[in-house]
C-alpha cells in the first residue's frame, strides 16, 4: 500500500469533488451546484461534521473545488507552499480521532469548523502524505482530450490513463475507428 487508508480516501474525496466541474463530471454538468448535490457527494464519501446546508456553505465548497483542482496540478515544491497556506490558514492542529465506524485517523480541524475549511484541511493533510512519499506522480490527470477530470492513480506502476472506464472506453473507440476510417 502506498497510503494509509484515511489518505486514500481523502485523495479519492479531492479527486471526486474536483470532478463535478462540466469537463470532468459524468453527466456533462456542475454537479456542485445544488446543497442537494454536495449533501449527496459528502454522503456517499461517509464525510462527517458540522454541515450548515445552505447557499453560502455551497458557495465556498466551490470556492474550495477550484483551489484544490489547481493544487492538483502543481509540481512538489510549489504544492509543499499551498498545503502550508492552507495549514496556516485553518491554524490546523493535528490530532487523532476515532468517530462513526472509521478507526484512529488524522483531523487537524474541529468537527464544528466550517465544511469548506475542514474539505481543505482534509485534503492538505492528505497531500502532506503524498509530498512525503514523493508520489505527486500519482495526483493524475485524464488522457481523455475531451475530460478535465483528475483521479488518484493507486496502480502498482502508476499507469492508470484515465479517470474512468467510461473516458478509456471512449478513447479506445475513437483509436478504433481512426485505424479502420469508420
Amino acid at each position: 500500500m502506498i497510503f494509509t487508508d484515511d489518505t486514500v480516501a481523502a485523495l479519492g474525496f479531492m479527486a471526486a469533488l474536483a470532478d463535478t466541474v462540466p469537463d470532468a463530471s459524468e453527466s456533462g454538468d456542475d454537479e456542485l451546484a445544488t446543497p442537494v448535490q454536495l449533501a449527496t457527494l459528502l454522503d456517499e464519501w461517509k464525510y462527517s461534521g458540522r454541515r450548515d446546508g445552505d447557499a453560502r456553505e455551497l458557495a465556498e465548497v466551490a470556492q474550495v473545488r477550484e483551489r484544490l483542482r489547481a493544487a492538483w496540478s502543481l509540481d512538489r515544491d510549489a504544492m509543499v507552499g499551498e498545503v502550508n497556506a492552507i495549514l496556516a490558514e485553518a491554524n490546523a492542529l493535528p490530532r487523532l480521532v476515532r468517530h462513526d465506524d472509521v478507526d484512529w485517523h488524522i483531523h487537524a480541524t474541529s468537527q464544528d469548523a466550517p465544511l469548506a475549511e475542514r474539505i481543505l484541511v482534509e485534503a492538505a493533510m492528505a497531500l502532506v502524505d503524498v509530498i512525503r512519499a514523493d508520489e505527486t506522480r500519482r495526483l493524475s490527470h485524464c488522457a481523455a482530450d475531451d475530460c478535465t477530470g483528475v483521479f488518484v492513480d493507486l496502480s502498482k506502476n502508476a499507469s492508470r490513463r484515465f479517470c474512468s472506464t467510461r473516458c478509456g472506453n471512449r478513447m479506445a473507440v475513437r483509436a478504433y475507428r481512426a485505424r479502420t476510417g469508420d
